[in-house]
């Protein structure tokens, strides 16, 4: 039995697995990439949108099997669940989007450590207790850092009012110390800012305190602009209505009053020809007042009458 044709129909479903290029396409299997220089065909570019779909199609579908066929050239690394290719060092170098960012500088704590030798290590939120023998937090509520600081008996100090709650005095020491740190830490932080743009801590407060000043200023009814100033307040920069001269060059108001005509001619009702609003308010309000005035006038001559 002849089965040549069969294998023919069956080999011509696929495509060639071989891609021949006139310039030999460039890859870089690091990062998955190839690189074909050559030229395309303008022809099949410029045709209809079928013919330059299939070209497109075609082109993308050649330049995989190339990147294919280099991947299987790789060395392989055998694991459990399958077969790998071991991918070479990436050679293509991209431009960065943003600049390599600044090292940052160590604040007074780091200094201090760098100094004594002093390294962090990760301690765990949870320490077993031999004497109660269960886990507690190192911290906080029910903390092993809390069973020194309330003792059972307290020693009062000759200088101190013997009335005095000392358990009271502790805690208000605690934080004390808890808001000495947090002001260190903010201190820190701003002196870390600080140097990030070129400012000393005091510039940087003086600065904070101006913008908090000019957000205060524009929070009143005027805006800031009836306020008493200060000694070294910073000038705020506002925006000002520009303001078109009463008389200008003729072609300037012969145009504007073209404009309003038109407008008015087509009846667009977008442009602010007339507030239509506005002026159906004031003539309502004129009505009101007259027939105010009218009744008051009715009223005074029924008065005048009554006492005749």
């Amino acid at each position: 039995m002849d089965v040549s044709g069969i294998l023919e129909e069956h080999k011509g479903r696929f495509q060639p697995v071989q891609v021949e290029r006139l310039i030999p396409v460039e890859h870089d299997l690091g990062c998955l990439a190839s690189f074909d220089i050559n030229m395309l065909d303008d022809a099949a570019l410029r045709a209809d949108a079928g013919v330059r779909e299939t070209y497109l199609q075609g082109l993308s579908r050649e330049g995989t099997q190339l990147l294919v066929n280099e991947l299987f050239t790789l060395p392989t690394v055998v694991d459990e669940d399958s077969v790998y290719a071991a991918l070479p060092k990436r050679s293509l170098v991209l431009p960065r989007e943003k600049p390599v960012p600044k090292e940052k500088p160590m604040t007074r704590w780091e200094k201090f450590a760098k100094i004594k030798g002093i390294q962090k290590r990760k301690r765990g939120a949870m320490v077993f207790d031999e004497a109660q023998g269960e886990w507690r937090p190192r911290f906080g509520f029910k903390g092993v850092n809390n069973d020194g600081q309330q003792p059972w008996l307290l020693e009062v100090p000759q200088s101190a009012d013997p009335y005095q709650d000392q358990y009271q005095v502790r805690r208000e020491e605690k934080k004390e110390r808890i808001e000495k740190n947090q002001r260190r830490h903010q201190r820190n932080a701003e002196e870390s800012a600080g140097k990030d743009i070129g400012l000393t801590p005091h510039k940087m407060r003086k600065r904070d305190l101006q913008s908090a000043l000019v957000l205060s200023k524009g929070s009143t009814a005027s805006m800031g602009r009836f306020d008493a100033e200060l000694k070294g307040e910073p000038r705020v920069k506002g925006l000002r209505k520009k303001r078109s001269p009463l008389v200008g060059a003729a072609g300037v108001e012969k145009s504007k009053s073209l404009e309003i005509l038109g407008r008015v001619a087509k009846g667009d009702s977008s442009a602010t020809v007339l507030n239509v609003r506005k002026a159906q308010r004031a003539i309502n309000s004129s009505k009101r007042r007259d027939a105010a005035g009218g009744g008051a006038a009715t009223g005074s001559k029924r008065k005048g009458s009554g006492k005749r």
